[in-house]
């Protein structure tokens, strides 16, 4: 796999290196992409393609607003041609009412898109236009359906199909080490040397996914320790003092930093699958290891406290592992689903709340974002499926009997015993 990923990279990192220049510099983007939308011929539509691209990288923030507002109102849907497309399908149905319908209820700016990613290089350009349209369009509803078009379109460019899985170790391109060292977000890596240390002995590993047309950019990596038993502090595993073993001892992998490196591909869900993947090649390496768990940071737990009220005495350990036990399985959103964002991708991969905590992460990030509190997210792989399906249609929120019994003394336990928003 590893040697596939490097010859694909080979060849798109070739085609990548076309700068694009542009022809029309005097003619409005949005102009161009009428036009590029109604072209027949494939190499002028590869220029005007080439334009908009690089046009669109040289626009200042309003400008760029400008530009997605104009696509998002010229090449919408026209909703009279669709109710019209949609009552001939239902009087006739036919492969050719059918098609008119999909014609009709397509926008044209989604294949406004797929043109521009036949540029060589364009699929990251396009994820870098989305992370500009995210933090640009502030709720406006004609740019907010234009982000459900990209999103429907990188769903399927981005698929599981498509993605390679390569080991990032202290061999790897120095290029892609400093990508991990920028995009980390659970644990900060403030040195090389905390890199190299998160990379090179045997009892460490990381693993990212890499699209082939972005064979230089992670989209995701995962840090994982392989360890003896379920560790229950981060400074632990982090230590730079700690004495690495064997690969072959270890009888746990531990997740314990899952880091999402592209703003373009927000909502586009990775985390599932390299997780899965992960654990099957793991366990294919190593024999002896019988336990998944990650080590996970608690992000809305002291929001959430403050949110209630709440007054935390550091002297009080155990009535917080008490409340945090709470919290992971009672405070829900409007929708029925965890308010802890970790939490409920943890829970919706299939995994179950096996453990919580006191000073597991006493960074200034650990106590400001859940008074020092983690969990260990148990990936039984044998039932993770079910676990899956269960949350899916009924939310439910799988813990062991130690987690449930925490919760239980929690003083929120207490007083709002059948609050079903906790």
């Amino acid at each position: 796999m590893t040697l596939l990923a490097d010859l694909l990279s080979t060849v798109f990192e070739r085609r990548y290196r076309q700068p694009l220049r542009r022809k029309q510099a005097n003619r409005p983007l949005d102009e161009l992409a009428t036009d590029l939308v109604g072209s027949a011929g494939e190499t002028s539509g590869l220029a005007i393609a080439q334009d908009i691209l690089s046009g669109f990288d040289e626009l200042e923030d309003q400008d760029k607003i400008a530009f997605f507002q104009k696509i998002a109102t010229a090449l919408s849907i026209d909703p009279a041609r669709v109710r019209e497309a949609l009552d001939d399908y239902e009087k006739a149905p036919s492969k050719t009412s059918y098609r008119n319908f999909m014609s009709a209820a397509e926008p044209r700016r989604q294949e406004l898109f797929r043109r521009l990613n036949r540029v060589p290089g364009a699929t990251g350009t396009l994820v870098q236009m989305r992370a500009d349209l995210l933090r640009l369009r502030d709720q406006e509803p004609e740019l907010e359906a234009l982000d459900l078009d990209l999103r429907h379109l990188f769903s399927s460019w981005f698929n599981r199909g498509f993605l390679v899985l390569r080991p990032i170790n202290w061999e790897s391109p120095a290029h892609i080490l400093e990508k991990i060292i920028a995009y980390e977000a659970v644990h900060a890596i403030d040195s090389w040397d905390d890199l190299r240390r998160r990379l090179e002995p045997a009892d460490r590993r990381c693993f990212a996914f890499f699209h082939p047309s972005m064979p230089d950019e992670p989209l995701i990596f995962v840090e994982v320790a392989l360890t003896k038993g379920i560790p229950d502090s981060v400074q632990a595993l982090l230590a730079e003092d700690r004495a690495a073993m064997p690969a072959e001892d270890a009888d746990t992998a531990v997740f314990y930093s899952i880091s999402n490196c592209q703003t373009g591909l927000a909502s586009i869900s990775f985390g599932n699958s390299l997780i899965k993947q992960v654990a099957a090649d793991l366990s294919g390496e190593l024999s002896g290891l019988k336990t998944f768990v990650t080590l996970s940071p608690i992000p809305g737990f002291t929001r959430w406290l403050k949110k209630e009220g709440h007054e935390w005495d550091s002297s009080a350990a155990n009535d917080m592992k008490a409340d945090a036990a709470y919290y992971l399985l009672n405070a829900k959103t409007s929708k029925g689903l965890p308010v802890d964002p970790v939490a409920r991708f943890h829970l919706g991969n299939g995994a179950i709340v096996h453990a919580v905590h006191a000073d597991a992460d006493i960074s200034d990030k650990g106590r400001a974002q859940s008074s020092g509190t983690m969990v260990n997210y148990l990936y039984d792989l044998p039932r993770v499926a079910q676990n899956h399906e269960n949350f899916a249609t009924t939310q439910e929120v799988v813990a062991s009997d130690q987690v449930r019994s925490l919760a239980r003394s929690s003083a929120f336990s207490q007083t709002r015993k059948g609050s079903p928003n906790g």
